[in-house]
This record gives structure tokens, C-alpha cells and sequence, in this order.
């Protein structure tokens, strides 16, 4: 049963090492609690939605739908749970795009451990929180701009970015359509309109956009 002050965490990595010791260190502490874990973008939005964790700590190197679709979404469906990054990643265009996705948080995985708890009490207030390399990004000029200075990125829907990513991973139609559960008409329907959308001419010009706009990680 929830306590009424209870912050109650949600843990979405691909790796099982990570959520583990994420796990421990978050059990040690007072008035947090672990909900539930993800291994996937696709498995962390149907649980959180379940479950209803009031922080989600959030990798954005999942497979099947990437962390960055995954807070995008969740912000939109369930916009009273607070997203906090945790990421090996801190380029400055990926930090812009989870700002402006609506992310609170953003600590770098190198981090110290108390650093993500100072995140978690602080986001939990309404506050955000950042780590030092990534408020060092950010600066105050950048983040009156950042809304304006994003670059643009075509109109392309929900079930086309998972689309886009699963084919960036290598998966092939048939694998695609019983991972999202649709059919394989559907699949390749999609898929057309992706590459015409965003003007590819092959696969190749679509990983390197997924790279590119790190939808996917080498």
C-alpha cells in the first residue's frame, strides 16, 4: 500500500545491472519506493501508465521505442508523473529535445548516487533538478531560448517514430508487426509513408537519421 508521502519510482534501463543496483540504492532510502522496472521503451509506457509512479527514472537508450518517444509520450498521456533522464548521453541537442519533451530531471550516469536522490526528492516537489554537466549545458540564456532554437523536425505520428526506431534496430516486417500487434500491411504501410515523409531513398538514409536524431545508439 502507497504511504501518503511516498514517492514511488518507476525504473526503465535495457540493462538489468543498471535496474538492479538503481533498485538497492533506491531501497535504502526513506520515503522512496521501486514500483516496477522496464527493459524496453514499449514495456516501460504500458506498465508506467499502469502503475502511475510518481517519478520515472528513465534511460534514454531503450530499445524497440527510445527513451526520448517514451517521455514524449507519457507526458502527454499521464502528465502528473515527473520524468528524471538518467543517461550516459549529454550532447546538447538531446538535452534540448528532453526539455522540451517536459523531462524535470536530467543526471548523467557517471554521476555520484546521491545526486539521483536529491533528483527524486526534488523533482518530486515540483522543482527540477540537473546535474552539473547538464546545468552547465543548459545556462540560464539557453533555457529562455531553447522552445525557439530546437531545429524542426518533420510531422511524423507516434506509431511512425516506433516504427522508424524498430527498423533502425533491424527488425523485419513480420517481427514488427508482433511486437506493436498490428498487421504487416500496416507495417509496411507505415513504413512507406516514413520514407516519404522524411524524403529517404533507402534504408541506409534512415539509420543514419535514427543516429542522428539518436532514436538509436552504435
Amino acid at each position: 500500500m502507497e504511504r501518503e508521502n511516498e514517492i514511488t519510482v518507476f525504473l526503465a534501463d535495457d540493462h538489468a545491472i543498471v535496474r538492479k543496483g538503481l533498485r538497492s540504492l533506491l531501497e535504502h532510502e526513506f520515503g522512496i519506493k521501486v514500483i516496477g522496472e522496464a527493459e524496453d521503451g514499449l514495456e516501460a509506457v504500458k506498465k508506467v501508465e499502469e502503475l502511475l509512479p510518481k517519478i520515472l527514472i528513465l534511460d534514454i537508450s531503450l530499445p524497440l521505442l527510445n527513451g526520448l518517444e517514451v517521455a514524449r509520450q507519457l507526458i502527454k498521456r499521464c502528465p502528473e508523473i515527473k520524468i528524471i533522464v538518467l543517461s550516459m548521453y549529454d550532447t546538447e541537442e538531446l538535452v534540448f529535445e528532453t526539455l522540451h519533451a517536459g523531462v524535470k530531471g536530467y543526471i548523467v550516469k557517471k554521476s555520484a548516487p546521491e545526486q539521483l536522490i536529491s533528483a527524486i526528492r526534488s523533482v518530486s516537489l515540483g522543482k527540477s533538478f540537473f546535474s552539473p554537466e547538464i546545468a552547465e549545458i543548459i545556462g540560464t540564456r539557453m533555457i529562455e531560448k531553447f522552445p525557439d532554437e530546437l531545429p524542426q523536425t518533420p510531422s511524423i505520428t507516434e506509431r511512425e517514430i516506433q516504427i522508424l526506431q524498430l527498423v533502425a534496430e533491424g527488425h523485419s516486417n513480420r517481427e514488427m508487426a508482433k511486437i506493436l500487434q498490428i498487421s504487416i500491411k500496416t507495417v509496411e504501410n507505415h513504413r512507406a509513408k516514413i520514407m516519404e515523409k522524411l524524403n529517404f531513398k533507402n534504408i541506409t538514409d534512415l539509420i543514419r537519421y535514427a543516429i542522428s536524431k539518436d532514436i538509436i545508439k552504435l
